[in-house]
C-alpha cells in the first residue's frame, strides 16, 4: 500500500512539474501591468496616504535628480512615518511612476527612546536616524553583510 501511495504521489508531482511550464509556454497568459501593480500595492499594504506621499516625493526628486545629474530611473524611499515592523522601504521607478519593490528597514538605535515618538538627529554619535536625501557610495562588508557608504545631501543629514 505504501508503495502504491509513493507511486501515485510521484506521478502527481511529475504531472504538476510538466503541466505548469507547459501552460505558461503554450497558453502564455498576458499580465496587465497596471492591474498587477495595483494588486502588488494592495498586497504589500501601501495605503492611499503613503502612495500620495511617495508620488509627491518622486516628483520633487525627478527635478532634483535632473538638476544634479543623478540617476533618473530609480530611487529608494524610506517612509519613517510608517512603523518599523511594516514595509516602509520602497524601490520606486521614476519613469513608470510606480513602486517596484517594498521591504522592511530599521531606524537608528538612538531614534527609539522607549516612547511612541521617534527622534531624528544630525548630531554626530547620536545613533539617531538622519532624515533627508542620500547619495549611495561604495560598498563594503559591514556588521550585517553587504553595506553601502551613504553621503547626506541635505542640512538635516550632512553629518551622516
Amino acid at each position: 500500500m505504501k508503495f502504491l501511495v509513493k507511486i501515485l504521489f510521484s506521478f502527481l508531482l511529475l504531472f504538476a512539474a510538466v503541466s505548469v511550464p507547459g501552460y505558461l509556454f503554450w497558453y502564455r497568459p498576458k499580465f496587465n501591468h497596471k492591474k498587477d501593480h495595483a494588486v502588488f500595492v494592495k498586497n504589500i499594504g501601501i495605503n492611499a496616504a503613503v502612495m500620495i506621499r511617495l508620488k509627491e516625493k518622486a516628483m520633487q526628486l525627478k527635478t532634483y535628480n535632473q538638476s544634479n545629474d543623478y540617476n533618473s530611473g530609480h530611487c529608494f524611499f524610506i517612509d519613517m512615518k510608517i512603523p518599523s515592523g511594516k514595509k516602509r522601504f520602497f524601490v520606486y521607478d521614476l519613469i513608470k511612476d510606480s513602486v517596484e519593490m517594498a521591504g522592511l528597514v530599521a531606524h537608528g538605535s538612538g531614534s527609539d527612546k522607549g516612547t511612541d515618538e521617534l527622534y531624528f538627529s544630525n548630531t554626530p554619535n547620536s545613533n539617531c536616524t538622519s532624515l533627508g536625501r542620500y547619495k549611495i557610495g561604495s560598498s563594503y562588508k559591514g556588521k550585517f553583510g553587504l553595506a553601502f557608504k551613504l553621503y547626506g545631501l541635505d542640512k538635516t543629514n550632512n553629518n551622516a
